[in-house]
């Protein structure tokens, strides 16, 4: 690094929220200032869920200007990352086609067996390695085909929800490889877009884009947003991994890895898996779930894809709703103060992807299932985060298995790692060691790889490195296991 101090603008975006963060690297560290935060938590019109692109859109001009403003106009990169598998479409005059769909609409229900009518799930499973969700990519498009939708018919071209907003800001349109693995479209082991499965599902090609990967420059800010927010014209775009969690992992601070280890991203989605140099593609691996995406450092992130804590975060939003104001800590007090194991539910229920009423529809399951109604707030979320820590335990047992060695060790980065509790019940229950940390993971991933494409740092390797030097680790140990053996449900 033979420039004194670089500064990166990330902008990480949620299903929840989105944030617009400054990252100085400086003497090997990064330091975070939050420039601002804002909601992006989609809406409902006529009948369709959709993200909100403008607003979402408006606040990130409106962070580039705080920026400039209060901060620095002069920034060595801009990058952006988002959740996967849903995207925009382009029409050939360059304009953005209606709102993009949320990937919890309706329109993808019955969609995969239409699917595997056309092509084997196995067939599929083969080519992608990706593990099937309703709302993978694919799938949606498949809706609009089979709906004969009109936008598709008119659409130029198709951008994931990252390389949509690296386009809006940089006027680039782009597709991301980390991205473009989610999509249950891309050939993972020739890591390009499937041709089979292109032409079987009739899907129109051109509205696909050539893969870049991630790293890769997009160019400057358009004239307009330079001319509102005041950043230096010399300012480049850049398409980090595009996708949250491959940024997450880029950012786990593993430095020795002569241990096997996993990582648990954890956020509204868990995401627990590991990195491996190829695709593990078997009819094991497809039957316990696990799919194959795409990482920086041209990796593989095989993991499992498991509803996190947008169970606590559904519950909280309903009774927010109903009147009680009421912090996630608060909840997690109440949760600790509450009887283990009254009640327990298999987190990757169909009904809890999108319910009208999360808590209800907890309450339904453990009735169901024979387990005592929980009632209280404390007793619904201590049912959601101790069946969470079960998954967790169930899926590194999958992973044992399909490696053919044991994981040692448990690396939980992102938002979850503030949840104190979940994080000694996943040690307990999984009855390994557990490092918790960076909180800010996915973002200080998406400035090492921004500082990579313009040589700040030097390898995917280093990325990590800095982001030890960078933030503290906190270790939880087994103790209590035994109490977890009999809840494997």
């Amino acid at each position: 690094m033979s420039k004194k101090a670089y500064q990166f603008l990330a902008f990480d975006l949620g299903a929840e929220s989105g944030r617009a963060i400054l990252g100085t690297l400086m003497n090997h560290k990064i330091d975070l200032q939050v420039i601002h935060r804002f909601k992006t938590e989609g809406l409902t019109m006529l009948g369709v869920r959709q993200w909100d692109l403008a607003r979402i859109y408006e606040e990130m001009c409106f962070a580039l200007h705080k920026c400039a403003k209060d901060y620095t106009p002069d920034l060595d990169g801009i990058g952006v990352d988002t959740w996967g598998v849903d995207f925009g479409l382009i029409a050939e005059d360059g304009s953005v086609i209606g709102n993009p769909v949320h990937y919890r609409d309706k329109r993808t229900q019955g969609i995969m067996e239409y699917a595997f009518s056309i092509v084997p799930k196995e067939e599929i499973y083969k080519i992608t390695g990706i593990q099937f969700l309703p709302f993978n990519t694919l799938f949606q498009i498949l809706s609009l085909i089979k709906a004969k939708s009109p936008f598709l018919k008119i659409a130029h071209s198709l951008l994931l929800m990252g390389d949509l907003f690296g386009y809006l800001l940089s006027g680039v349109q782009s597709c991301e490889y980390s991205n473009a693995s989610t999509t249950q479209m891309l050939d993972a082991k020739e890591r390009t877009w499937s041709k089979t499965l292109i032409q079987k599902f009739s899907i129109p090609s051109h509205i696909l884009q050539d893969i870049v990967p991630p790293g890769t420059i997009l160019g400057g800010l358009l004239p307009e947003i330079l001319h509102f927010t005041g950043i230096s014209p010399e300012t480049p775009v850049i398409a980090p991994a595009t996708h949250d969690t491959a940024c997450a992992v880029a950012a786990i601070p593993i430095l020795d890895t002569t241990e096997p280890w996993a990582y648990l991203s954890s956020g509204t989605w868990s995401l627990l898996g590991t990195e491996l140099n190829e695709p593990n593609i078997t009819v094991d691996s497809m039957e316990a779930g696990f799919t194959n995406e795409g990482g920086v450092g041209n990796k593989i992130r095989f993991l499992k894809n498991i509803y996190g804590l947008w169970l606590v975060q559904e519950c909280r939003r309903i009774w927010e709703r109903e009147g009680s104001s009421i912090s996630y800590d608060e909840l997690t007090n109440e949760a600790e103060k509450s009887e283990p194991f009254k009640a327990l539910i298999p987190v990757n229920e169909s009904r809890l992807l999108a319910p009208e009423n999360m808590p209800k529809t907890i309450q339904t399951i453990c009735e169901e299932l024979g387990f005592p109604i929980p009632k209280t707030r404390g007793e619904i979320v201590r049912c959601a985060l101790e069946s969470l820590a079960i998954n967790y335990r169930q899926t590194i047992k999958s992973l044992n298995k399909l490696l053919g060695h044991n994981i040692k060790k448990l690396h939980i980065v992102g938002g979850g790692v503030q949840n104190k509790l979940l994080c000694q019940m996943t040690a307990d229950a999984c009855n390994m060691p557990v490092i918790a940390g960076p909180v800010e993971a996915t973002v200080l991933g998406n400035i090492g790889v921004q500082a990579m494409a313009v040589g700040a740092i030097k390898s995917p390797q280093e990325i990590r490195e800095v982001i030890s030097n960078s933030t503290t680790l906190e270790k939880y140990s087994p103790i209590n296991p035994e109490l977890w053996d009999k809840w494997d449900i």
